[in-house]
């Protein structure tokens, strides 16, 4: 076995001092050091010789392998440097570079960080939650219990018995309620998931972002005020707003908050039906029912919510008719963004 191991080496020590090409090292490399190579089918053989050799013979190969190991190291640093030598002759100087490609934000997470810099600048602050939630974040302390027919609204697809993927992230809200007495003012961003057929306005899968005020004093109007400079700062300044009555079960009273139409200014086309207006997001002051799940006084404070679609509100602020268009990663669509 010694003598084996000395003529591999000899050999190793020959073919490498005689190779020209960082390939051709490579080879052998592979052929005397590889996990399948000559050394190592060698140690994997010590174990079927007699006790008393096994250690003399496990270090000599160890031996030979730090020595070829180090032939190795020694031969390579001359043929890189030859090699680059040679690369650099053929540089021509005076030719164009190649730029590479840029990569940039996709249009979803550049709407998410717009929204969120407004509410950021109103006092909020942003926090996330999980994506798989119990029924009891989902629905019963949103003030859905079982069986009730609100549920419908927001089904969504369930994991087991009890866990399911979130369908708003107003699951955020309550575990930031239970964590945190009011004041509370916050945003959360994220993904959610409702079994809906996918068409050019729906998909199983798209991005919210809910907000949540609560202290003591909380009114509508503080409703009506956040949201108005939300819709003219991400809309425009001569952007109209118009409140409809509508029902939400966290919510009490609730609403649908429509904009005037951006591509005809409100007189009716294709985009909004005809009707001058356009849907964006929904809203209310917070039922007494979720303060209670909470463990929050409904007698002590009150407090708002709202709930957007990011892709609606992108839709609608770049003329963008087919919800798909955002995951089917077409750089011809993501590039103009």
């Amino acid at each position: 076995m010694k003598k084996l191991l000395k003529d591999i080496e000899r050999e190793a020590i020959g073919q490498i001092r005689e190779a020209n090409q960082d390939k051709e090292l490579e080879t052998l490399k592979r052929t005397y050091l590889g996990r399948k190579g000559k050394i190592s089918k060698l140690l994997k053989s010590i174990g079927r010789l007699p006790p008393g050799e096994r250690a003399a013979v496990g270090l000599m190969a160890n031996e030979v392998k730090q020595n070829i190991t180090r032939q190795f190291q020694l031969k390579s640093l001359p043929l890189r440097k030859k090699t680059s030598s040679k690369l650099n002759q053929k540089i021509d100087i005076s030719l164009p570079g190649i730029l590479p490609d840029i990569g940039r934000l996709h249009p979803l997470t550049q709407i998410t960080d717009e929204i969120a810099a407004i509410f950021l600048r109103l006092g909020f602050r942003l926090v996330e939650g999980p994506e798989v939630e119990t029924e009891y974040y989902n629905f019963q302390a949103l003030n859905m219990p079982i069986n009730h027919p609100s549920r419908e609204t927001f089904h969504t697809f369930y994991t087991t018995d009890n866990f399911l993927l979130r369908s708003q992230t107003s699951t955020v809200q309550i575990r930031i309620m239970q964590k945190q007495r009011p004041p509370v003012a916050v945003i959360a961003p994220g993904k959610v998931f409702r079994p809906d057929a996918t068409d050019a306005s729906h998909s199983f899968m798209f991005h919210q972002i809910e907000g949540l005020l609560v202290d003591k004093d909380v009114t509508f109007s503080d409703l009506k005020g956040s949201l108005t400079t939300f819709c003219r700062q991400m809309f425009g300044g001569e952007t109209r707003m118009r409140f409809r009555p509508h029902y939400f079960p966290f919510t009490e009273p609730s609403v649908e908050i429509d904009i005037s139409c951006m591509i005809c200014g409100g007189k009716g086309c294709r985009v909004c039906s005809q009707k001058g207006w356009l849907e964006i997001l929904g809203a209310g002051m917070v039922n007494p029912a979720v303060f209670e799940a909470v463990g929050y006084n409904p007698e002590e404070v009150t407090g708002f919510a709202f709930g957007m679609g990011i892709e609606r509100i992108a839709m609608l602020k770049y003329g963008i008719d087919d919800i798909r268009m955002f995951f089917e990663n077409d750089m011809r669509f993501l590039e103009q963004f």
